[in-house]
Parts: C-alpha cells; structure tokens; sequence
C-alpha cells in the first residue's frame, strides 16, 4: 500500500508533491554522492568540487525555475518533461530532444544499477577469497538487480516504487547522519581547499562525471500523469528537492576535505564509509540511493516512451502501436518499460560508471537547455496565454540554455558533436515519420513575432531620415491574375530573396462583405501555398475593394512589414493583350508623384526562358534610373534561380555622344562602380529608320529577361505607344524610376530635386497633369525617347 507521505487521492494514482520531492531528492543523491565525491575532491580541490556543485547547478536551478513555471500554466500529462517540450516547440523539435531525453533516462538506469553494484564490491571481494572459483565480475550482482526492477515494475508498477522511497529517505537521511557524525581531521584552510593530487584529471572531466549527480529534477516531472495536482506539486516538490540536493552536496564535500586525506579520497570511491561513524551505513546508503534512482527512473523512462508512442512521433506505427499500450488496471506501460530494460541491459553489460556517465551528461545538458529555452521564448513570445502562476526571471532561462550548450563542448567537443550530430538523426527520422501530420508552434510563431515587431519597430526609427545611396528595392504588387500567371510573383521573390523586400496583394473586386470576405481568405490560403510551393520570401495577401483605383490607392499607402517605406511599384501585363496596360497607364503618374519607382512587366509566353543573359537598356539622359536598373539587375543576377546570368548593358547615343559616352562607362566599370564586365557594355548609335523597340528586338531577342529604361513623361505623352513594338524578345521590365539612387556608396547622393507634386483624387485616373510642368520635356524629346 502507497505510503501517506506520497499518497493525496484523487485523480490518477493520487501521488502529492512529496512524490515529487523524495523520487527527484533521491535520484539527486544517488550514485555520484557516494562513489565521486572523494574523486572530484581529490582531482580538483575542494574549492573546485564547490565550483562544480554551482556551475552544475546554474544549469540545473534555471531548469528546475523554468519547470516550475511552465508547470503553473499548463497541465503537464503524462511523458513529463516530454510533454512540456513538444506541446511548446511542436512535435517535431519537442519530439526529437524528448527521444533524446528518453535515451538519457534510459542510459541512467544502468548507470544507477552499475552504482548499485559498487555498494557490494567488498562483500563481492570477502566472497571470492573464500571461493576462489567465483569471478570478481560485478555483472553477477548488476544484471540480476536490472531483472528485479523489472519484475517489481510489471508486478506493482509505480505505487511499489513510490512506497519503496520510504524506506530509502529513512537510510539515506540515516547514513548522511552518521556520516557528518564522523570525525574531523583537517583544519580547514585556503591551502587545504585548493590542494590537489598530483597528475590530477582536468577540470571539466571531473565536471562530466559529477554532473549527473544534479540531473534528477526530471524524476519528479515523469510522474506529472500520476499526480493529482501537477501544477502545485511539481514546482513545489521540484524546487524543494533540487535546495536540498545543493545543500547536501556542498555539506558533503566540505566533510570530505576535512576527513580524509587527498590519497584515500582518490583511492577509495567508498570512502565516506571510512568517516562515519558506523562504517557499514554508507553501502547501505549507497545500496538504497542507487536502487530508488534506478528504481525511479524505470518508472519515468517509459512513461516518456509511452507518451512518445501515443503522439506517433516514432517511425514505426506497428511498433508504435505496441509501446503505447498500457495494463488497464493501473496504466503502467510494460511494453515501453520492456524495451526500456533491454536498453539499460546494453549499458549495464557494458560496466563502466565514468563511460555511461559522460554520456548521460551531454544528452541532459541538451534537455536542460531546451527547458530553458522554452521559458525564455514563452517570455519573449509575450503570448497573453501565458500567465504562470509562478515566474522564473528570462536572464536565468537565457543562463541555463546558454551554459547547457558551453558545458556540452567544455567537457568533450568529440562527445558533443556527436550528442549533436545524433539529435540531428534523430530530428531527420522524426521529420520524416510526420511529415503528414502539419503543425503550428505557437511559442516559435510568437517568437518569431516578436522578433519581426522588434526589427520592424527598429528599422522604421532608422529609416527616419533615409539615404537614398543605401537604397534597396521595397516592392508592393496588386493584381487580380494570380492564379493565371506567376510572371510578378516570380519577380518579387526574386529582387525579395535577399536584398529587399515585396508584398504581393491579391485584388478582389467588390464591396466588403461576407462572400468577398469568404473568397479573400480562399485565394489567400491559395497564394500561402503557391508562394510555400515556389519557395517565395515574399509576404502575400488579399484586398477587397470596389475599384482597382480605391485598392491602388490603399496599396501605396500601406506600410511596409520590412520597417522600411514601399518605394517600387510593380505592374503587369500580357503583350499580347495591350488592353493589360490599362490599370499600369492609369496609376502609373500616381505613383510616381508619391516617390514610387515603377517596373511595369510585359509577359510573353516564353516567360523568363533559360534565366542566363538579363539585358538593360538605359533611358536616354536619364542615368539616375540607369543605376535603378543597373540595382535590380544585380538583385536578381543573385538569386539562385539566376546563378548562371549575365548581364549586358546597352546605351543608344547620337554619333556625336559615341566616344565620350563608352569612355565614361568603362571607366565606371574600371573603378567597381558597375557591377557588369567591360566586355557586356555596348553603346549603339541608331541607324535612320531604327527606333528603340526595333534595337531591342535585333540585340534582346536571345535574352532571357530585358529591362528598358523610360521617362515618366514620355510614358504621359505617348500612352500605349511607348510599351508597342516589342514583340521579338522574350519578358520586358519597363523600368520609370524617381528615386535618385547611387550604386557607389562612397559617393555622396546627389540632393534630391525640390518637387512638389500634387496627388490626385483617388477615383480619378486622370493623374498625369500631377507632373510639374517644369518637369515636363518639350514634345520632341518626349517622342525621342519613347521611340529610341
């Protein structure tokens, strides 16, 4: 019958929080209590046994604090602190470290039954002097100690192991006593506390073999599924049993510096039973500690696999399938607890407690690390659902999670990289086993808001007062064919890769009402899988308005989720059907008096082709654009998709302008200003009877994406006229920039000229007389540079 001290009624087996308190207080003072203290006092100094007992518990404390607090805010069911990692970073994270975790408690098992077996080691000894037949092999004594546990588990599951604890806590508090009780021989001085013996084991060794000695706090966790009240006793119990352990173990620590001489404390790992008053207590003690710790983490280890099995994270479904059953009688899972022993059996054959000990070591430090690191992003995810009814502090979370990680390479940057590298397999399998199973994390979705907010937030205040030589491209796209042609979605993903940001808007036409609503948020879900599908870094949505115009002029107006302002604009339409240009000619004078740059796409059928050769053709006289051109083609010639591209630049001068203008561009070539090859720059005087349009069409025709430089009011004057005539090359970007941008940022832009620019109504589409008149160019200038 379940002892009173474990026992509150209620729900499931009924266990309080001093379950939680005894099962993790004596996994804490288990094996490394009794057998390595003497050793890490002997290697290290007392002072740096104390130092391992705090750095190992910076680690342990912000675990067992972020614990604490998780476990007031949400119900922890059964798996522990599985549960708490994979209902917070998903399944698939979650799942990955709680396999981990799982392999952890299981190694421990062994390394508690081999500890186990130390305690007997005299006796072990006194037997073989009398049967000299009999090996000095602890395995005798180790693996049948591993079937009893399993016997006791599948007899009586956990109410046996927790009435056990009883009696453990009497022994050990019992031996602990006798041991302060013993006498004291040194004089505790500065030079006894750093004194070690010579040719002593580095610090971080000793580290790695002490350290398992604070990973117990997850004992108390893997019974969340049988206590009546998680909230209140894991925090309690947990936070209780973790002091205690660091009390104890510096109390400990002291008494050995001043009891016993460095030599016995390195030769004799049960040298505490040399100071106590009643020699025989201390393997007693060590007998109990060591079997309660296995004992308990037999109990925890397949509840953890349990759960693993029930949320499917494992590949196998038959095999899953099979873990996750449990007796009906008492939910005890004696499959998972089956295969659980034959994992341990491998360790405890194996033998050696040093060896299993570093290896328990590095997959808790990456289990205390996630714990923290769960607190540290709830708190950051600021998520209002989030309410603890207890609170660790963030820098204690962000401690733990970074130590957790500086320790795993401190101790053994072998062993580290391959817990890593191993984690990394395991996340690979797990990955795969759900790949059907879509998820949301809302603690990394709430992260990553945050983050966005804060940059955002940032960017904007630094933008205040924004110079135009660090320009880059900001782009924001409306249109009704996204789902008939991808020619802009393309381009924005593009130039948004790396260097810039876009925003795609969906437009359905019609008032806001609940069918429009209904059939924005269908073609939204639609793009979010489009963009997903192309691998688009391109942030998408939908507007509903009664008007392109009224949506248009909504669109320039919104603010960018870069933290920058929008400055380009990008149109679309089919060469084939010039009736497209009608939305482009009709804002285009709008945008541009709001300080857009306009790229107007003209699509063909052979679309972007091969992606190898992007050609630009200068605006005659207007060289600001030239470097907007020059910037988007250098934007795109570095996206993947363009990896092979060159450009090739082309300027059209009269006769007279030749010479000067090719000297000038490759000197801008000679000194870095232009990112293209002297041999891709061509500067054409135009034969009679040859307009621009015909020149592109003989020089672009092979090209795989050409950008055409115009003048905003020759686009005005000559209407449809100017995007007519290209029909020989492949996708055109009509490129109408304002922005006065430098590609050379040592050199100062130039000031931007005053311009006052009148916007006009939002429902009219006359907006071409917004323009200065000083601005505008005489009428052969404008015809010129339309048609050349």
């Amino acid at each position: 019958m379940t002892s009173r001290l474990f026992a509150n009624g209620g729900q499931g087996n009924g266990f309080g929080t001093g379950a939680v308190f005894w099962t993790t207080l004596s996994t804490i003072l288990g094996a490394i209590l009794f057998l390595r203290m003497g050793y890490a006092v002997a290697h290290v100094g007392l002072l740096g046994t104390l130092a391992i007992i705090a750095l190992g518990h910076l680690v342990t404390i912000p675990a067992a604090l972020a614990i604490a607090e998780i476990a007031t805010n949400q119900r922890v069911a059964g798996g522990g602190v599985y549960f708490v990692l994979s209902r917070s970073f998903g399944l698939r994270i979650g799942g990955s470290i709680g396999i981990a975790l799982y392999l952890s408690q299981a190694i421990s098992i062994a390394f508690y039954v081999i500890a186990f077996g130390e305690a007997f080691r005299p006796l072990l000894a006194q037997a073989v002097l009398h049967w000299p037949w009999l090996p000095l092999d602890m395995r005798l004594l180790t693996v049948p100690t591993l079937g009893i546990l399993w016997a006791a588990l599948r007899m009586s599951g956990a109410r046996l192991g927790l009435s056990l604890l009883s009696v453990v806590a009497v022994t050990l508090l019992a031996s602990l006593a006798l041991f302060f009780a013993g006498p004291r021989l040194y004089s505790l001085d500065l030079d006894h506390a750093i004194a070690t013996i010579p040719h002593a084991d580095p610090f971080f060794y000793v580290f790695a073999i002490c350290f398992p000695a604070f990973t117990g706090l997850t004992a108390g966790v893997g019974l969340s599924g049988d206590l009546r009240d998680p909230k209140h006793s894991i925090p309690l119990g947990t936070l209780a049993a973790v002091g205690a352990g660091f009390v104890v173990y510096v109390l400990v620590a002291v008494k050995l510096a001043t009891s016993a001489s460095l030599d016995a404390l390195a030769a004799d790992p049960l040298v505490m039973s040399r100071i106590a008053l009643w020699a025989p207590i201390v393997p007693i003690g060590l007998a109990c500690a060591t079997f309660s710790s296995a004992l308990g983490s037999i109990l925890v280890g397949p509840r953890t696999l349990q759960a693993l099995a029930a949320d499917r994270v494992l590949p196998a479904s038959a095999f899953a399938s099979w873990l996750r059953a449990v007796r009906p009688s008492d939910d005890e899972p004696l499959n998972a607890a089956s295969l659980t022993t034959l994992i341990a059996l491998a360790f405890v054959v194996l033998g050696d407690v040093d060896s299993v000990a570093q290896i328990i070591t590095m997959f808790f430090l990456i289990t205390y690390g996630a714990i923290c690191a769960v607190s540290l992003f709830e708190r950051f995810a600021g998520d209002p659902t989030y309410r603890p009814a207890f609170r660790s502090r963030w820098y204690l979370s962000l401690l733990g999670a970074v130590l957790g990680g500086v320790f795993m390479f401190q101790i053994s940057t072998g062993y580290a990289l391959l817990s890593i590298a191993v984690l990394a397999v395991i996340y690979g399998l797990v990955r795969a086993s759900l790949r059907d199973r879509p998820e949301t994390v809302e603690l990394l979705r709430g992260s990553l808001f945050q983050a966005g907010r804060w940059i955002q937030l940032r960017t904007q205040r630094s933008m205040a007062a924004p110079d135009a030589a660090a320009w880059r491209p900001c782009a924001v796209c409306l249109s009704d064919t996204t789902f008939q042609r991808r020619g802009a979605l393309d381009f924005l993903r593009w130039i948004a890769h790396r260097h810039g940001f876009a925003t795609y808007i969906h437009f359905v036409q019609g008032f806001l009402s609940r069918k429009t609503s209904e059939e924005s948020k269908e073609a939204l879900t639609r793009l979010i899988k489009l963009v997903g599908a192309i691998r688009g870094n391109v942030q998408v949505d939908t507007m509903v308005s009664p008007s392109y115009t009224s949506a248009f002029t909504q669109l320039i107006q919104l603010p960018s989720s870069s933290g920058m302002e929008n400055n380009l604009v990008v149109f679309e339409y089919e060469k084939a059907e010039p009736a497209g240009l009608e939305p482009a000619l009709q804002h285009l004078q709008l945008a541009t008096a709001t300080g857009f740059d306009v790229v107007i796409l003209g699509l063909s059928p052979r679309g972007y082709a091969g992606m190898r050769e992007i050609h630009l053709w200068l605006p005659t006289g207007d060289y600001g654009a030239a470097n907007l051109m020059i910037l988007i083609a250098y934007i795109l010639a570095h996206h993947p998709d363009w990896k092979h591209a060159q450009i090739k630049m082309f300027d059209i001068v009269a006769a007279a302008d030749r010479d000067a203008r090719v000297e000038e561009l490759r000197e801008l070539v000679r000194t870095g200003r232009l990112p293209i090859s002297e041999r891709n720059v061509e500067v054409i005087v135009p034969e009679d009877g040859h307009d621009r349009a015909s020149l592109v069409n003989r020089h672009s025709r092979d090209a795989d994406f050409t950008l055409v430089g115009l003048r905003r009011e020759a686009v005005r004057k000559l209407g449809p006229e100017t995007f007519a005539g290209y029909d020989d090359v492949g996708n055109v970007g009509f490129v109408i920039g304002v922005s006065d941008v430098e590609i050379d940022r040592d050199e100062p832009a130039s000031e931007p000229a005053d311009e006052e620019a009148d916007v006009a109504d939002a429902d009219d589409t006359e907006t071409a007389d917004t323009v200065p008149a000083a601005e505008a160019p005489e009428p052969d200038e404008a015809a010129q540079n339309g048609r050349e």
